[in-house]
């Protein structure tokens, strides 16, 4: 698994040249926690993109979730005070969520910790396909967050479709 059309086996940087299973098992892990992570990412850009926010505050200032920019912009909007609370959750998620806390995982970045959820009726080879497919939107999301934020440094928008159509983000 990873080797996947159109460039099969692809390590440009060399990380896994004469390494063990072990090392390779780590990158595999920290790729699929990536790709999830970007995957949230892109939807949660073009959901807020389109208007959604959530509804209230954000602190007890005031400040509402609707007037926080979509993007990188964003961030600067947000009191610190936030800030720092997304930093020890997503801290929190690191150190007691985000892991195979039994040792029942599969394979790494197998997360059920105790429960099937179904995934022990697929067969092997739909089992593989489903990881696959996972690993391959992963990637795509990653480099699609990455364009996303240059395109958005670049331009101050982040869809290009949307200034060459004369629609406005910001």
């Amino acid at each position: 698994m990873g080797v996947q059309r159109p460039l099969g086996f692809w390590d440009p940087l060399n990380l896994v040249l004469n390494e063990d299973q072990e090392r390779f098992d780590r990158l595999r892990y920290v790729e699929l926690k990536h790709g999830r992570i970007a995957m949230l990412a892109v939807a949660g850009h073009i959901w807020t993109t389109a208007g959604n926010r959530l509804p209230g505050d954000i602190d007890y200032s005031g400040t509402s979730f609707a007037s926080i920019k979509v993007g990188l912009g964003g961030i600067s909007d947000i009191p610190q005070s936030g800030l720092v609370q997304i930093i020890a959750f997503i801290g929190f998620l690191e150190l007691f969520v985000m892991k195979d806390r039994t040792g029942d995982g599969e394979f790494p970045g197998d997360f059920r910790n105790g429960g099937d959820y179904g995934w022990g009726k697929l067969s092997d080879d739909v089992k593989m396909q489903k990881r696959s497919i996972e690993l391959n939107n992963g990637r795509a999301a990653q480099m699609g967050i990455l364009g996303l934020m240059v395109h958005e440094k670049l331009t101050g928008e982040p869809y290009v479709i949307n200034s060459l159509l004369g629609y406005h983000t910001n």
